[in-house]
Parts: C-alpha cells; structure tokens; sequence
C-alpha cells in the first residue's frame, strides 16, 4: 500500500485544496493529511486566524472522498508527524522546492502547483 502525506492549515476549504487531494489520490492508495491545530495556525498566519476551528476543518477534510486520516499537529511543522507516519510520499502545494520540504530526508516528495485562482488569500480578500 502507497501512503501519500499532505500537510496544511486547510482553513477556507476551495478548490485548489481538493485538486491536491485528488492528486495524492492519484499517486498512491491512502491519503493521509497533517492538520495544523489552532495553536500552529495561529502563529504561523496571525492572531486572526484560523476561521474555522481546528474540530471543523478536521470534519471537513474526513468528509471528502480523497482523503483517508486527518492528523492535527501541534508544532510549526509536520515533521514528527511524518517520522511516526513515514509515507511513501509527501505531496506539497505550491512554489516549493522538494528538497526544502519538511520530510524531504524520510521519504520522496512532490510539488502539486498552485491552480490559478485559487487560494485562501484570494477567497479572503473578495471576502473583505
């Protein structure tokens, strides 16, 4: 079985996000996705964020038919989740290069890009 890992704070879920797990569908037989808790998104986004607590994005992300376990973490970083998991790959979105992704020493790692359009910012700033 080929576990694929994705990691993120997931909190205005779109479209961009669900073609990620898609994705990591495609590449492999369970999905498995690192949550940021609210602690982590807090100091990683601001004392605004998240929008959706840590209980409800986990919810959400257990109801789409892509993904198989959601985690939440703590830490800044997934990196002790991704020791205990060790995944056969860890997918990650956006403008990264692999080996600058957290992870990158256990196990392969792929960049899924951005679809354009699509991104938190972008919904929060129609928002405003």
């Amino acid at each position: 079985m080929r576990v694929i890992f994705t990691n993120g704070c997931f909190d205005v879920i779109h479209r961009g996000h669900v073609e990620l797990f898609k994705y990591c569908r495609q590449s492999g037989d369970r999905v498995i996705v690192g949550l940021n808790s609210d602690k982590s998104v807090k100091r990683l986004k601001g004392n605004t964020r998240p929008y959706n607590s840590e209980d409800d994005r986990k919810f959400i992300l257990e109801s789409l038919k892509y993904v198989d376990e959601v985690y939440i973490f703590d830490e800044s970083t997934p990196y002790n989740l991704i020791q205990e998991i060790r995944p056969d790959l860890i997918v990650k979105g956006g403008d990264y290069k692999p080996e600058n992704v957290v992870g990158s020493d256990i196990c392969e790692v792929k960049i899924f890009d951005f679809i354009e359009g699509y991104s938190t910012t972008n919904i929060l700033d129609k928002m405003k």
